[in-house]
């Protein structure tokens, strides 16, 4: 078995993290097999190369080597790339038609954004794992096919059985090993290196000096998210190759490209994707508060009533008060309906929503003197749902 070091060196691999090393290792174990596998990780960690490692340290290495991005190709197609179809089997089918599968005989397919394929096709690639039998579209006879399936998928399997959008069975059948490549994040030794290979080749690519990276800049650049991994590095660094004139770059040149928000997770909390729920939660809080607030009003309103009712019957009925009195009281406590007030307050309790709203928020914004941060979480929103309503109201 050829060593880590050597993969590294002949697929382009870039780094010293341990947890990459354990997925290069397995990767390395498993090739001679004909066990499925399962590539994991998030988007832009570099899932495709683990399928090729595969592949060129087995016995098929010899044999095709198909990469196919499953969510790439519309659902009205995917069976016909996968496993061919017959001349007059559907509108424009003018040829028989050869599919991966059986191109890919004795060899190796990558199935990337297995998560994508829709349920139907789901069966057909559960029948070819426990069968190696295929049907092509529109035929009536099966084929058969030895192949070996590395998939690859950066969404929640687990969480995609349970809605029903991937078969249980199909899951547990590609996933016999498990590799997971971790995210750049939990490789912070590995992005300067990173950093510094890319920013040589594209060095060499525009014929200019590489650019550099100065110790504050290092620092940033090794403290950030890096929500696009990778690949989002590697953009940065084209980037700044080829926009900026000098060489050496500081932390000051380096924070103009990168976003804001660097603590921003890849895989959002359930108060960020249900952000339409949020937003109707505070909908219900400013209801709620103008419920109260009526209440309130009506409380108040009717106490006033009685008192003026009891202080009319004893002006009637009793010497106790002076004329003096009975003015303040008057003036105080005016006599009017029980049903005038109640049209008062009819007249005057459909605020605006919106402005109830706005208020809610200048409030909060205020509190904690324009930090959004702290003012959605006040609000029970998300920090970019704050953002356009302060947009939208301009606020």
């Amino acid at each position: 078995m050829k060593s880590i070091t050597d993969i590294k060196q002949r697929f382009g691999i870039i780094g010293n993290s341990k947890k990459l090393e354990l997925a290069i290792e397995k990767a390395l174990r498993v090739s001679p097999t004909d066990i499925s596998v399962m590539v994991t990780g998030e988007s832009g960690t570099g899932k495709e190369v683990i399928p090729k490692i595969i592949h060129q340290n087995s016995v098929r290495k010899h044999s095709p080597y198909i990469a196919v991005n499953c969510g790439a190709i519309p659902e009205g197609t995917i069976d016909s790339e996968l496993f061919g179809h017959e001349k007059g089997s559907f509108t424009g089918a003018t040829n028989n038609r050869k599919g991966y599968f059986e191109v890919a005989n004795n060899g190796t397919i990558f199935l990337d954004e297995v998560g994508e394929l829709p349920l139907s096709t789901q069966v057909r690639l559960l029948r070819v794992l426990e069968t190696g039998e295929f049907i092509k579209v529109g035929a009536s006879t099966t084929q058969k096919t030895n192949v070996r399936i590395v998939a690859a998928t950066n969404v929640d399997m687990i969480n995609a059985i349970d809605k029903n959008q991937f078969r249980e069975d199909l899951f547990y059948r590609l996933n016999t090993v498990e590799i997971n490549l971790p995210p750049l994040r939990h490789r912070k030794e590995d992005i300067e290196l990173i950093f510094r290979k890319f920013s040589m080749d594209f060095a060499e690519k525009y014929k200019m000096p590489s650019i550099r990276l100065t110790d504050d800049a290092i620092k940033l650049i090794s403290s950030y998210h890096w929500p696009g991994n990778i690949r989002q590095l590697r953009n940065l660094t084209e980037q700044i190759s080829v926009i900026e004139e000098k060489r050496m770059i500081n932390s000051n040149i380096l924070k103009n490209y990168l976003p804001q928000n660097n603590n921003l997770p890849v895989i959002q909390n359930k108060k960020n994707i249900d952000s339409e729920l949020t937003e109707r939660e505070i909908l219900y809080k400013v209801l709620f508060e103008m419920k109260k607030d009526i209440s309130e009003l009506k409380k108040i309103t009717n106490s006033f009533l009685e008192e003026n009712d009891k202080i009319n019957i004893n002006s009637e009925n009793s010497n106790e008060f002076s004329k003096d009195e009975l003015v303040k009281s008057t003036i105080i406590i005016p006599s009017i309906s029980k049903e005038k007030v109640n049209d008062e307050i009819n007249i005057k309790e459909p605020i605006s929503l919106q402005e109830r709203e706005i208020d809610m928020i200048k409030n909060v914004l205020t509190k904690f003197k324009g930090k959004r941060n702290k003012a959605a979480k006040e609000l029970g929103i998300s920090e970019r749902t704050l953002y356009r309503k302060i947009k939208q109201f301009k606020l």
